[in-house]
């Protein structure tokens, strides 16, 4: 959709989600990724939408990714929970979830935490495990500011992945005895796994995990003003890195596997940001 449209669609879905908000105003959102989708059961006095209802928001088509809008209360936290998002993979388009994101902005949400599952590339961060995003590779090359006007499109990246907000996860990994690792994510567009050669590639270039979302959703938030943490499970070891076959099936199973401790880190993370 053009600058018109998009404009259109964010104001009608920003006024649906706030008429059924009653007098809750989110500061965090929360966008769920592959594996991350329990979380939802943790949102109390939940107001349900779907994003089939809200003009802004795509149709995610990958299973894991239940495409509904949750509102209300994790903890003391109000926040706005997105189950599911839209992959460029799907349509080709980088700038998916940008009404989505638009749509949280106009609302007041000033902190978006991501969630993704990805493929560990250092032998030190294993499967079952969590990284905090210190930074990205955009190795896609695609951006969802592409065709807009003005200074606003070049948004400055030098701490996309907000470093006080990073520590604050950290002191809560510490406190519950879990290990988080930090370092870079690659963004690759897929939706075929990558090959070894590519994964050397990756581990060449100083990437620490690979995956095929995230990045584009930052860019957004950042040019909204939104401060970001994400959150990476590893579901597997790079291609090539350990004699495993890879595919969407056992990507879901690991990290469904994982959440009996990544979905409470989540929780405790959530309780404990400054915003």
């Amino acid at each position: 959709m053009n600058g018109a449209q998009l404009n259109a669609a964010v104001a009608l879905s920003a006024a649906l989600i706030r008429s059924r908000a009653g007098d809750r105003r989110p500061a965090i959102a929360v966008l769920l990724g592959s594996g991350w989708g329990a979380l939802a059961h943790s949102v109390q006095d939940a107001v349900t939408i779907p994003y089939a209802d809200l003009p802004a928001f795509p149709r995610p088509g990958v299973e894991g990714h239940a495409g509904w809008l949750l509102l209300g209360r994790i903890g003391t936290r109000t926040v706005v929970v997105l189950s599911g998002r839209q992959h460029t993979y799907e349509t080709g388009d980088p700038a998916a979830m940008k009404g989505a994101l638009h749509t949280l902005a106009a609302l007041g949400v000033r902190v978006l935490l991501q969630t993704n599952a990805a493929g560990s590339l250092d032998p030190q961060m294993r499967p079952g495990e969590m990284m905090l995003v210190a930074d990205h590779l955009n190795l896609v090359q695609r951006s969802p500011l592409l065709h807009e006007q003005g200074a606003q499109r070049f948004v400055d990246l030098r701490d996309a992945y907000d470093p006080a907000l990073r520590a604050a996860a950290q002191r809560v990994a510490l406190e519950r005895g879990i290990t988080l690792h930090e370092g870079v994510y690659a963004w690759m567009l897929g939706p075929q796994f990558e090959t070894p050669a590519e994964i050397r590639m990756l581990c060449q270039l100083g990437a620490h995990a690979v995956g095929m979302s995230t990045v584009p959703e930052t860019i957004v938030a950042r040019q909204q003003g939104m401060r970001v943490l994400a959150l990476s499970l590893f579901t597997n070891m790079g291609c090539g890195l350990e004699d495993v076959a890879l595919s969407h099936a056992h990507t879901l199973a690991a990290a469904q596997a994982a959440a009996l401790h990544a979905i409470p880190l989540l929780e405790a993370v959530i309780a404990g940001l400054e915003v």
